[in-house]
C-alpha cells in the first residue's frame, strides 16, 4: 500500500523568515505539494501552461498574481519559458503590534487568490526593489520591504473580490483555522481543537459562527474534504489508501462521508476533472 502523506517542500531556511527570488526559468511540470509555515506571492510576467491550486486549475495568462496560505496544495505546468517573482514569507516576518494593519490585510485575502494584471500598472519595479533591498542588508532594509508588502496586499484586495467580505480579526479564530490546517486530519474532534486552543467547545463554536457563519465542526468538515480532494485529484492513491491517510477506520464510511457532502462518490469526482 503506497499510502505516502502528499509532500511538504520548505524553501526557506531554519531561521529565515522573508525571501525573494526570481522565478525559474524552466519549462517544468511540478509535483503536487505543500508548503508550510510561510505563505508565497508570486507575480508571473510571462509564461502559458497551468496552475492547480488545491482543486482548482488555473490556465496561465501572465501578467497575473497568486497569493498562497501557508499548507495549500499547488503545482505547477508550464508549455512556455517563465518569468516573473517569488515571495516567501513567514507571518513572524511582521511585527504583531506596530505591522498588524499588514497582518490584516493579508488574511482578508480569499483562500486561493489568482488575479490578472491585464490593464494594470506594471510592478516589476515594486518586485525589483524588494529584491535589491533584500540583498543589500541595509539598517533598514526590512522595513522598505514591508512597505512594498503592505502596497502588494492593499493592491490584491483593491483588485479582487473580498472587499465585501471583510472580517474582523479575531485571535482565537485566527489560531484555529490555522490549527486546522496544520493538524487536521490527526484532530477532527471539536473538543480536541478546543482543548489545544485552552478554550470550551461552546466558546470555540460561538466564534466560528460570529466570524464566518459556520460552526466549528463545519470548518473541520471542510478541511477533511479539502485533504481528500487533494488526493483524489492530485494522486493515483485508491479510495483505501485515501481513507487510511484521512484517519478513517472504514473505506466504505469514508465513501459515504464524502458522498454525504459532494453528493458524488470519490471515484466519480475523480472523473469529473479527468474525463
Amino acid at each position: 500500500m503506497n499510502a505516502a502523506p502528499i509532500p511538504f517542500k520548505n524553501k526557506l531556511g531554519k531561521d529565515q523568515l522573508f525571501k525573494i527570488s526570481r522565478f525559474k526559468e524552466k519549462i517544468k511540470k511540478t509535483r503536487p505539494h505543500k508548503h508550510g509555515g510561510y505563505h508565497e506571492l508570486i507575480y508571473l510576467t510571462q509564461g502559458e501552461g497551468y496552475h492547480w491550486i488545491e482543486t482548482e486549475k488555473f490556465k496561465i495568462e501572465a501578467p497575473e498574481l497568486y497569493f498562497l496560505q501557508s499548507g495549500q496544495l499547488h503545482c505547477w505546468q508550464f508549455t512556455s519559458i517563465p518569468r516573473g517573482y517569488v515571495i516567501l514569507f513567514k507571518e513572524e516576518f511582521f511585527n504583531f503590534i506596530n505591522e498588524a494593519s499588514i497582518l490584516n490585510l493579508m488574511k482578508n485575502l480569499t483562500s486561493v487568490v489568482n488575479i490578472s494584471m491585464h490593464g494594470q500598472q506594471d510592478l516589476t519595479f515594486i518586485f525589483e526593489d524588494i529584491i535589491q533591498e533584500f540583498n543589500s542588508g541595509n539598517e533598514f532594509s526590512d522595513q522598505v520591504i514591508n512597505g512594498y508588502l503592505r502596497v502588494l496586499f492593499s493592491k490584491l484586495l483593491q483588485l479582487s473580490s473580498t472587499n465585501a467580505t471583510r472580517a474582523t480579526p479575531n485571535l482565537l479564530f485566527d489560531r484555529f483555522q490555522k490549527m486546522i490546517t496544520e493538524k487536521c486530519p490527526d484532530l477532527r474532534n471539536v473538543n480536541d481543537f478546543a482543548q489545544e486552543l485552552q478554550t470550551t467547545r461552546q466558546q470555540l463554536n460561538s466564534v466560528c459562527r460570529r466570524h464566518s457563519g459556520k460552526s466549528a465542526s463545519d470548518h473541520i468538515t471542510g478541511q477533511l474534504l479539502l485533504e481528500a480532494k487533494r488526493y483524489i485529484l492530485h494522486t493515483e492513491k485508491s479510495m483505501s489508501e485515501i481513507a487510511h491517510l484521512l484517519n478513517f477506520n472504514d473505506t466504505s464510511y469514508f465513501i459515504r462521508f464524502f458522498k454525504r457532502h459532494e453528493r458524488v462518490t470519490p471515484l466519480q469526482f475523480r472523473a469529473q476533472y479527468f474525463q
